[in-house]
């Protein structure tokens, strides 16, 4: 197991990111996603990327991607790089969707969640048994999933270990509305920004094996872990665009900042108007040995 404390990322200069969906503006528990972040690249020397998340049109809101990097702006957030969209990427992802199908790695499957429900709410593979003449070139598109990752070592949560049969299922990677899914964008994308460290939240974490599975399928290089916990007003409630979270203050960053650096285990900095004086005296106060081990943390509403 990596040690938490002590794991060795000098092999190759630090790539870190910040990935939000324009689904809404930045809220507490994006802040903290962003900080953590943030504090983990620039304590390594390293780069930090801003990736906009925006291949789920319906969800998103119009005007969010742009009030996003402003709202990272007033919180004196520097990145490198322009920011990737992922919209601008969607030949390369249907460009890998189709050798796989070429190679019978992918397949395609018209269950719906209900029909799965009845599985067991695991998906059996059925689809991919068919006989040539009764398969169907649309629906959604599933990976033959042969890696089957089940664990990881996570550099703020040691060892993690999964449902194998939630590690063997053969997920989506392009939806039957035609979007591509989550899983398939962020390793592509990660492995083409060239990030060495995925920090985000805890919500993320079993999915970390179904995007271990498609890096090894892709035979790229996986990059190492690091979840954060995640800000919740009861158990189990995390904050989020869907559940209408508070956009955090621009005018007033200094006071969501500090409480984010708390949050994170952190020591307050001095409240100064250049924000961006403040985290880069958060960089050189940073300890990931600070951070809570805990999945979540409730706090006031």
């Amino acid at each position: 197991m990596l040690n938490r404390l002590h794991c060795d990322l000098s092999r190759q200069p630090y790539v870190g990111r910040f990935a939000p969906s324009p689904s809404g503006a930045l809220h507490f528990g994006s802040l903290i996603a962003a900080l953590g972040s943030y504090l983990r690249a620039r304590s390594q020397q390293g780069k930090w990327l801003i990736r906009i998340e925006d291949i789920d049109p319906p969800r998103e809101v119009k005007g969010a991607a742009d009030d996003i990097l402003r709202t990272l702006e007033a919180y004196g957030f520097e990145w490198d790089d322009a920011p990737l969209y992922q919209s601008q990427r969607t030949e390369a992802y249907q460009a890998h969707i189709d050798a796989l199908l070429a190679q019978d790695k992918a397949y395609f499957c018209q269950c719906s969640r209900k029909q799965i429900q009845a599985m067991g709410g695991v998906y059996d593979g059925r689809c991919h048994r068919l006989p040539a003449a009764q398969a169907l070139k649309m629906g959604a598109v599933r990976i033959v999933n042969t890696a089957r990752v089940q664990e990881f070592d996570d550099n703020l949560m040691g060892h993690i270990n999964v449902d194998s049969h939630f590690a063997a299922e053969d997920f989506i990677i392009k939806r039957s509305d035609g979007l591509y899914a989550y899983q398939l964008a962020v390793v592509l994308d990660d492995a083409y920004q060239g990030i060495t460290e995925v920090v985000r939240g805890c919500d993320l974490i079993e999915a970390s094996c179904r995007q271990l599975s498609l890096y090894q399928c892709f035979a790229l290089t996986a990059p190492q872990w690091l979840h954060l916990p995640l800000a919740c007003i009861s158990k189990g409630f995390k904050l989020s665009k869907q559940n209408h979270a508070q956009a955090i203050d621009t005018c007033n960053p200094q006071a969501s900042l500090n409480a984010a650096l708390v949050f994170l285990g952190q020591a307050p900095v001095e409240n100064q108007t250049d924000v961006a004086q403040m985290l880069a005296q958060a960089v050189v106060q940073f300890q990931l040995s600070a951070i809570p081990q805990q999945s979540e943390i409730l706090i006031e509403p």
